[in-house]
C-alpha cells in the first residue's frame, strides 16, 4: 500500500556503531573549529581598516558562506550519532537541501569571482581600484549570491515536488540529491537532467574563469622582472581554496548516476561540507602574510580601526 512520505530518516554513518563515538568527537571539532575560524576572519577582515580591500571583501563572504552550509549540515549530522533513530520532516528536508545549493553554489561563483579580482590587480594593477570599486565588488557578490539563490530554487522545485510513497530512509547524513531520488516513485530523468546540466554549466562557467584568469595571471607574472614571488603569493591562498573545491565538487556532482557508491559518496560528503569550510581559514591565514599580521594586531589591541 502507497503512502506519502512526510519524514525522511537519516542513516548517517550508522554502518560503523563502533565509531559513533570517535565520529561524534571529530565532527563536532571540525564544526566548532570552521565557526571560530571564519568567524575571525569575518571579525578581522572588517575591523582592521588594512584589510578593507576587495580581496579581503570577498574573503569575508566566503567565510559567511562557509558557515552558512557547514551549518545547514553539521547540527543534523551530529545527532545521528546520539539518536537512535534520526528523523528530518519533509519540509525540513526541503529547507536543509535548499540552503545547502544556494551556499555551495554562491560559493563556486564567488571564488570565480575571485580569481577575476585577482586578475585585474595583477594585470590592470593600475585600475585596480578604478575596476574594483565597492558599488562593482558588491554587484559581483550579488551576481554571485542570485546565482545560488535562482540553482537553488530550480533544483529544490524539481526534487521535492517529486512524489514519495515508499521508502523515506535516506541513506546518507543528509538530505543530498542522490539518495533522495532514488526514493521517489516518480519519473526522476527530468529531475536528474535539470540537476546535472546546471551543476555542469555552473561548474564549467566558473571553472573557465578561474582557468583564463590565472593562464593571463601566469603571463604577466612571467613578463615582469621583479616582484613575481609577492605576485604569486597574493593568488597563492585562493588558488589552492580553488582547486580542493574544485576538485571535489566536480568529482562529486559530475559523474554519471552509474557510478555512484553510497559510502564513497558519504566520505566525500564530509570533505566538501565540513572540511573545506574548515580549511579555508587555515588556507587563508596561514598562507596570507597580511592576515596574519592583522589577527596579531587585533589580538594585540593595534586594530587600525578608521577607514584610510
Amino acid at each position: 500500500m502507497l503512502y506519502t512520505v512526510t519524514e525522511f530518516i537519516l542513516v548517517g554513518f550508522m554502518d560503523h556503531p563502533d565509531l559513533q563515538v570517535p565520529l561524534f568527537i571529530l565532527f563536532l571539532v571540525i564544526y566548532v573549529a570552521t565557526i571560530i575560524g571564519n568567524l575571525g576572519i569575518i571579525i578581522v577582515t572588517s575591523v582592521d581598516a588594512r584589510l578593507h580591500t576587495p580581496m579581503y571583501f570577498f574573503l569575508r563572504n566566503l567565510s559567511i558562506i562557509d558557515i552558512g552550509y557547514s551549518t545547514a549540515i553539521a547540527p543534523k549530522l551530529l545527532t545521528t550519532f546520539v539518536a537512535e533513530k534520526t528523523t528530518i520532516s519533509f519540509k525540513g528536508c526541503t529547507v536543509q537541501f535548499f540552503f545547502l545549493a544556494v551556499f555551495i553554489t554562491t560559493e563556486v561563483c564567488l571564488l570565480a569571482v575571485m580569481a577575476y579580482d585577482r586578475f585585474t590587480a595583477i594585470c590592470n594593477p593600475l585600475l585596480y581600484f578604478a575596476i574594483m570599486s565597492r558599488k562593482h565588488c558588491t554587484i559581483l557578490v550579488v551576481v554571485a549570491y542570485a546565482c545560488g539563490l535562482t540553482s537553488s530554487i530550480l533544483q529544490t522545485s524539481f526534487i521535492f515536488t517529486l512524489s514519495f510513497c515508499s521508502s523515506n530512509i535516506i541513506n546518507h547524513f543528509f538530505c543530498d540529491v542522490p539518495p533522495i531520488l532514488k526514493l521517489s516513485c516518480s519519473d526522476t530523468h527530468v529531475t536528474h537532467t535539470v540537476h546535472f546540466v546546471l551543476s555542469t554549466i555552473i561548474a564549467l562557467t566558473t571553472f573557465l574563469i578561474v582557468l583564463v584568469s590565472y593562464i593571463a595571471i601566469l603571463f604577466a607574472i612571467l613578463r615582469i622582472s621583479s616582484g613575481r614571488r609577492k605576485a604569486f603569493s597574493t593568488c597563492a591562498s585562493h588558488l589552492t581554496a580553488v582547486t580542493v573545491f574544485y576538485g571535489t565538487a566536480i568529482f562529486m556532482y559530475l559523474r554519471p548516476s552509474s557510478k555512484y557508491s553510497v559510502e564513497e559518496d558519504k566520505i566525500i560528503s564530509v570533505f566538501y561540507t565540513l572540511a573545506i569550510p574548515m580549511l579555508n581559514p587555515l588556507i587563508y591565514s596561514l598562507r596570507n602574510k597580511e592576515v596574519k599580521e592583522a589577527f596579531k594586531r587585533l589580538v594585540g589591541g593595534k586594530v587600525v580601526s578608521q577607514r584610510q
